[in-house]
Parts: structure tokens; C-alpha cells; sequence
């Protein structure tokens, strides 16, 4: 292959077949990508339409049942037991429902099957009461569409639909219910018949995990494969298409719709092979046609070069005699249009040798020339180091005549003690031919004064011989004393910066910290130094629940004050006060300067007045404005409890004479030790409050009247037990204690408080040290 491509024209022809195939490779890959594009986008149109049909035609089958039966259900309105005594004539006579549902029951209000239809079924007199359809319509009222489950007739899967019957007093006197077979011959089995092209299915589950039917397999009542993250989205309510793949590793496209009437979705699966099936047999068609080009062009291209390359040969044979002295004439120029300039070009460069020689001399003028006005010092030397030729800018440098200069050795301007060492280096530059760059102190005239200077030497030589070298020369005398004084003034900054209490740091775009004093090291965990560390990857900021990332920083404006909670790597957690300030922003050299203070002990100030205003000071509970905040926030919640919030008001009976004769320290501490009993007899959940004096409140949500009874009972015991011994005399106190239900109908906290109260002040009437419970007005208890 190497010998056959060594020829010209083998390499056009193999570029013409390489500019082919590419080509056709791109406008393979072209129309492939637009093809398959758009058949993505109509195969996604295809399955996200049959998936919104196959959804609502679902929704509006269910709900004409669900609607249907619910409308029969209205019609039973009658005694119990006239509904009992006539359930087999009303369910035979009922030909609508008997077209829509599978099967037909009534139950009573126990959950027995009082009627049925078909009676083959023999489902008479079966109690279903556990059944959670039946549970659901009871507690509700209303009708429903039950989760699939396993019928008691030959354990079919099954759905039912059931709508609750009231007698003329809107009393529950039983349930109409309708069944439908998931296997049976019905509209559930012919969603599983829908089919996407050849391969192509739909599938219907529900949000809990469980199939109800599948067009591929034909699986029902079977836990929902959740290997695709798809159907693991659908389960949390995702609608849309997406590409995803199946169970079996096959690439699919696959719609999942929501139904609106039940828990279920529903969908659409086509595979990608068969909806992108036609751009493949493209593929194959051009592969075949590319194939046939390439066998027809490459001889014909092969014929072709070689005829346009042959004056080329002739072309290289006579510059061959031209260069080895047989010919003396120009070159013939022939063929194409490049051959015939090769043949003029060499014709010209012969022609134009001699004068280049000649022109040696004028160039050699020309760079003293030219190096005359160059601002710095240019020196050249021979092999040997002695200069042979100085500038005008070098003469200035050192404050030496050029005449003074020529002849004498380059390395005695260099001062005593860094000759050595630039002499060595000037060497080994030399022998390994490479440039030499350096810093050295040089003599000036009388060596009155020293300067520094930059040094690039390089090597003057051609493939014979090396000549000579030539050395730029640089005064940096005046930048030092500037970066010395550069480097006082940072010593000085760093001196100071070091002993703040505050972090300071300068970072790059990248995060890395080019500046850190110690007390910002101390903030990242790292006090052995910080410098060089990527800060984002040290440290985490938040502020109001929000992460502050790295981008975050870059694109904020200057923040004076950011109060936020810095957490290092090693897990120590600091709340701060940072300052952002930004430095070259939208520039190469964009830096940030961050300011970090210790900002614990004012969040410390804050949390204790913050505590200080909703807690009672003696016994640590909550104060009545608190307390009232957390009433109100319960009476709002009150209409989403199953269960009845509860309200216990408190109050100590002969409290005063404990203040009186054991005086108020003695009252303060049995105070104290009410209040740990408090604490310890309610949930977590409660809340528990001094309302002032001798009163105190405690909310119970959720908790239901009978348990707050005994939950009260046990307090009241445990304020009786309560003894403090002074002086060979006991002291103790009891307490009153008032009970009311928190309802939606109370206008406000002001309502049940006093309600409470009541309970509280009846206790007393009735000789104290009891629990008196105030029930609700009528029409706002809870049903």
C-alpha cells in the first residue's frame, strides 16, 4: 500500500474515491439525521394521539358507567326494608346497567349481597363488608371506582363501581355496585387491542404498580414492571412521550396519558425500530449506490491522472540533468498550468542564485543598519566571545564608547561575582546550540556603578560552521527597585491582613484561592495554609435554604453583606457575614475578594430574643401570644382532621395561699415542677403554654375528646400529687380543668377559649380539682 501510494496519481485517484465516499457519508448523515428527525417527531405525534384517544375514551366510558349507576342508585330511594324485600325485581329490571356492567349486585348496609345479576354468579348472600370498595362508599357517600382486585367469582380480576342508596331521609340504607371483568369481553379487554403499526401497543395501570391490561403480553392484575423509569415517573402522575426502553432492552417511544376519572394511565408503546424502519432501508439503498459510483469513477479517474501527470515526469527528468550539469538550457515548460509554473519557478530560482549570493553583503549592511535605532543593546561576537559589534543602545547602557568595546571579551562586562557562574551557562548554551537567558549585574565606565540587565544570547551559525553569537541586552536596574518596593508594600498589607479576625481571600474564575490570610485558612479547616486550594470544593454556603454554587458568586453583584451558613471540609459549620467584591469583572483577569466574618454571636442575640418573645420566662413554656398564634393556626387546620383537635385550659385551684404563706419562691418552684409535668404528659405534637398567674393552656390536635378526657384526668392526678415540704408543713394545689372540641364553625380563638373557660370555671362551681368538658354548639359538630 506505501509503494502504490507513493505515486501522485495513485494518491488522486485514492483522494477523488476518499472525496466520494465522504461526501456521501455526509449527505448519508444529513438526510439521516432530517429523516429520522422527522419521523421522531410524526412517531411521537402517532403514539401521543392513540394514547390521548385510548385516555379519554377510557374516561368517558367510566364515568357513563360510574354517571349511569349513580343515576339508578338515585331512583332506589325507599325504606331499607322495601329495598331489601324487592333488590331481586329492581336489579332484573335494570337492562342498562346489565349492558354496561358485567355483573350487577346490591348490598345492605352491612355489606351482604342482598341481589345480583347474572344469578349464576351466585354471589347472594356473600358479606364483602372487608372489601375496600364497600368501605371507601360507606365512609364517603359517594360513588367511587374501586383499585383492580380478585373477584370472588373463579378469583377473575375485576374493577367495580359502586354508588351509595338513601332512603326519603337521606339515611345510608345500602350500596348499588357494578362489575367489570378486566379478562372479559368487554371495553377494558379492548383497550389491550389497540395496536401502534405492526408492533406497536398500549398498556393500561394504575398509580399504584398494578397492570390492567397490556396489548403485548396480554398480562392482567400483574405487579407493574418498573425497570423503565418511565412508567416509574407515570406512577407519580408524568404525562408526556419520551424515549425510553422497554422491559427488554428494546429502544421504544412511549406516551403516557393520566385518565381524569381514576388513578390510572394509560400508555402508548411503539418500537423504534419499526417507526424509524424506513430510514434504515434509505441506508441500505444508498450504501448500494455508493458502492457502484466508486466501481465506475476509479478506473476511469485512474486513466485520467495518469495522462495529465506525464509531462510532470519529463518535467523531473530534466531538472535532474540540470542539476547534475548535463543540461545547461532552461527547463521546457509543457503541460498543465501547475506543471508549467514548477517549470518557470525552477527556471527563476536557477536564474535568481547568483543574484541572492550578491545580496549577502547588502543584508549584512542592512541589519547594522537597522540595530543602530533599536531601543535596547545588541551585541555581536565572534566564536570566541570578543565583541565585534555594539549598538548605540548598549553603548548608552553601560556608559562605554563602542570603540572602547570591540575586540575585547563580552564576559569581562559581566560583574565578578556572577561571572562564573554566566560564563558556564554562556558555554554550555553554546555547545548544546540553544539560547541563553540570564540576570547579571554588569560593569559600567570606572565601575562607578553596577545595573542589572536581561541577557538573551543565541548561536549565529550555518550547516558548515557556527560564527559567532549575537546577545540582547536589557536595563532592569529601575524595574527591581519598583518590585522591591512592590514587595515591601505587600509584606506590609500581608502584615496587616494577618492579624484580622476577618477571612480575606482573593480567588480566580476557577475557584482557586490566590490569596488567603490566616484567619480565612482557619474558616476552611486548613490553618496549615490555604493558598492554591479550589475554594468551592472546601467549602459549602447557603443562605435561606439555597446553596450558593460557584457560578452563583461570578454572576452576583458586589454584596456587602450576605448572611449565610459556611460548613468546610472537614464538617465544621460557621454563620457568617460575607462580602463579595468584584475585580476586572468580564475581563481575562476577573478576580474575587472575599470578606468572611464570625457572625455566631449576633444569630446567637437574635435566637434568644427571638425566644425570649414567645416563651414565659419562669417556666420556659410558651407565652399566650404563642400560645394564641398556635390556636389560631389549629382552628384553620381543624377542617382537614379526621380526628377533633382539643383544647384544655387549666387553672390552679389555692395557688394564692402557697404564694402567701410559703411565699413566692415556694410558688415559683411548683410552678417550675407544673410545668416539667405538663411536658411530660403530652405528645410532641402538643403544644403546651403558661397563660399567666396560675393558668395554663395546652392544644391537643387531632387527638379526639375521649383521650383528651383521660389525658386530662392524668394531669389532674399528677398536680394533686405535687407536694412541697417547708418548715414541717406541705403545700400543694389542685386544678380545674376545662375541655372543648376545636371545630371549623368557631369564628375565631376568642370562641373556643371561652368555651374552654367555661369548662374551667364550671369545674370550680362544682367544688374544683376536676375536669368539666364543654360540648360543641349545636350544628358544629363534627360528622
Amino acid at each position: 500500500m506505501k509503494r502504490w501510494l507513493a505515486s501522485l496519481v495513485n494518491r488522486a485517484v485514492a483522494f477523488v474515491i476518499f472525496i466520494i465516499v465522504l461526501s456521501a457519508l455526509a449527505v448519508a448523515l444529513i438526510s439521516s439525521m432530517v429523516s429520522r428527525s422527522e419521523l421522531e417527531a410524526q412517531a411521537r405525534e402517532q403514539v401521543e394521539t392513540i394514547a390521548n384517544l385510548v385516555a379519554s375514551d377510557l374516561d368517558a366510558r367510566l364515568a357513563q358507567r360510574r354517571d349511569t349507576l349513580a343515576h339508578v342508585a338515585e331512583g332506589f330511594t325507599m325504606e331499607e326494608s322495601v329495598l331489601t324485600s324487592r333488590a331481586r325485581v329492581l336489579i332484573r329490571r335494570e337492562i342498562a346497567l346489565q349492558h354496561l356492567f358485567d355483573g350487577i349486585y346490591l348490598f345492605d348496609t352491612n355489606g351482604n349481597v342482598i341481589a345480583e345479576h347474572p344469578e349464576d354468579y351466585d354471589q347472594t348472600g356473600l358479606d364483602v363488608s372487608d372489601r375496600e370498595y364497600f368501605r371507601d362508599t360507606s365512609d364517603q357517600l359517594t360513588p367511587i371506582i374501586s383499585e383492580p382486585y380478585l373477584s370472588n367469582y373463579q378469583d377473575r380480576p375485576a374493577i367495580m363501581m359502586t354508588a351509595p342508596v338513601f332512603d326519603h331521609r337521606k339515611r345510608f340504607i345500602g350500596m348499588l355496585g357494578g362489575a367489570v371483568f378486566l379478562d372479559g369481553d368487554n371495553f377494558m379487554h379492548e383497550t389491550s387491542g389497540v395496536g401502534i403499526g405492526k408492533t406497536g401497543y398500549v398498556g393500561l395501570a394504575t398509580r399504584s404498580g398494578v397492570t390492567l391490561a397490556h396489548g403485548r403480553t396480554g398480562e392482567v392484575m400483574t405487579p407493574l414492571r418498573l425497570e423503565n423509569p418511565v412508567l416509574r415517573d407515570a406512577m407519580g402522575g408524568f404525562e408526556g412521550t419520551l424515549s425510553t426502553r422497554n422491559q427488554e432492552g428494546t429502544d421504544t417511544i412511549m406516551s403516557v396519558r393520566q385518565l381524569s376519572q381514576v388513578p390510572w394511565f394509560v400508555s402508548a408503546v411503539w418500537p423504534a425500530k419499526e417507526a424509524y424502519a424506513p430510514v434504515s432501508r434509505l441506508a441500505d439503498s444508498f450504501v448500494q449506490v455508493l458502492l457502484i459510483v466508486i466501481l465506475v469513477v476509479a478506473p476511469l479517474a485512474l486513466l485520467v491522472f495518469r495522462r495529465l501527470m506525464a509531462p510532470l515526469r519529463n518535467l523531473g527528468f530534466q531538472i535532474s540533468e540540470r542539476h547534475l550539469g548535463i543540461r545547461t538550457d532552461p527547463v521546457d515548460v509543457a503541460g498543465g498550468s501547475e506543471i508549467r509554473q514548477v517549470a518557470e519557478t525552477f527556471n527563476t530560482v536557477m536564474e535568481e542564485r547568483d543574484e541572492v549570493l550578491a545580496s549577502l553583503a547588502e543584508r549584512e549592511a542592512f541589519f547594522r543598519s537597522l540595530t543602530q535605532s533599536a531601543p535596547i543593546g545588541i551585541i555581536q561576537t565572534d566564536v570566541l566571545g570578543r565583541i565585534e559589534f555594539v549598538n548605540p543602545a548598549f553603548e548608552k547602557i553601560v556608559g562605554i564608547d563602542s570603540n572602547d568595546l570591540l575586540h575585547t571579551p563580552l564576559v569581562e562586562g559581566v560583574y565578578e561575582e556572577d561571572r562564573a557562574g554566566a560564563l558556564n551557562d554562556w558555554r554550555a548554551a553554546l555547545r548544546d546550540k540553544v539560547v541563553f537567558l540570564g540576570r547579571l549585574r554588569l560593569k559600567t565606565l570606572r565601575d562607578q556603578n553596577l545595573i542589572w540587565a536581561d541577557v538573551m544570547t543565541a548561536v549565529i551559525d550555518t550547516e558548515e560552521r557556527t560564527l559567532g553569537t549575537i546577545t540582547v541586552v536589557r536595563d532592569i536596574t529601575h524595574e527591581l527597585e519598583i518590585e522591591a518596593e512592590l514587595a515591601e508594600e505587600q509584606e506590609r498589607a500581608d502584615s496587616i491582613l494577618g492579624i484580622l479576625r476577618e477571612g480575606v481571600l482573593m480567588l480566580d474564575v476557577d475557584g482557586a484561592i490566590r490569596y488567603a490570610n490566616q484567619a480565612a485558612c482557619e474558616f476552611l479547616g486548613r490553618p496549615e495554609g490555604c493558598e492554591q486550594v479550589n475554594f468551592f470544593e472546601h467549602v459549602a454556603i447557603e443562605n435561606e435554604s439555597r446553596r450558593w454554587e460557584a457560578d452563583d458568586f461570578l454572576r452576583s453583584a458586589d454584596v456587602d453583606s450576605l448572611y449565610a451558613t459556611m460548613r468546610n471540609s472537614r464538617g465544621r459549620a460557621f454563620d457568617v457575614d460575607l462580602a463579595i467584591l468584584h475585580l476586572h469583572r468580564g475581563a481575562r483577569n476577573h478576580q474575587l475578594i472575599l470578606v468572611i466574618r464570625d457572625d455566631s454571636e449576633r444569630r446567637r442575640e437574635e435566637e434568644r430574643l427571638s425566644w425570649e418573645a414567645t416563651h414565659d420566662s419562669l417556666t420556659g413554656l410558651l407565652n399566650r401570644r404563642a400560645f394564641n398564634s398556635s390556636l389560631v393556626k389549629s382552628l384553620g387546620e381543624a377542617s382537614k382532621k379526621t380526628v377533633a383537635s382539643v383544647l384544655m385550659l387549666i387553672d390552679l385551684d389555692y395557688f394564692k395561699p402557697v404564694n402567701d404563706k410559703g411565699g413566692h419562691l415556694m410558688g415559683d418552684d411548683l410552678l417550675g415542677r407544673l410545668s416539667d409535668l405538663l411536658r411530660a404528659s403530652v405528645r410532641q405534637s402538643d403544644t403546651v403554654a403558661r397563660l399567666g398567674g396560675d393558668e395554663f393552656g395546652i392544644i391537643l390536635p387531632a387527638c379526639g375528646l375521649e383521650r383528651a378526657m383521660e389525658l386530662a384526668e392524668t394531669i389532674r392526678r399528677g398536680i394533686e400529687s405535687i407536694r412541697i415540704e417547708q418548715d414541717g408543713k406541705s403545700f400543694g394545689v389542685t386544678a380545674s380543668i376545662g375541655l372543648t372540641e376545636m371545630s371549623e364553625g368557631d369564628s375565631g380563638p376568642r370562641e373556643v377559649m371561652a368555651r374552654a373557660d367555661e369548662g374551667a370555671y364550671a369545674a370550680k362551681a362544682r367544688g374544683r380539682n376536676r375536669v368539666v368538658t364543654v360540648p360543641l354548639p349545636p350544628g358544629d359538630r363534627l360528622i
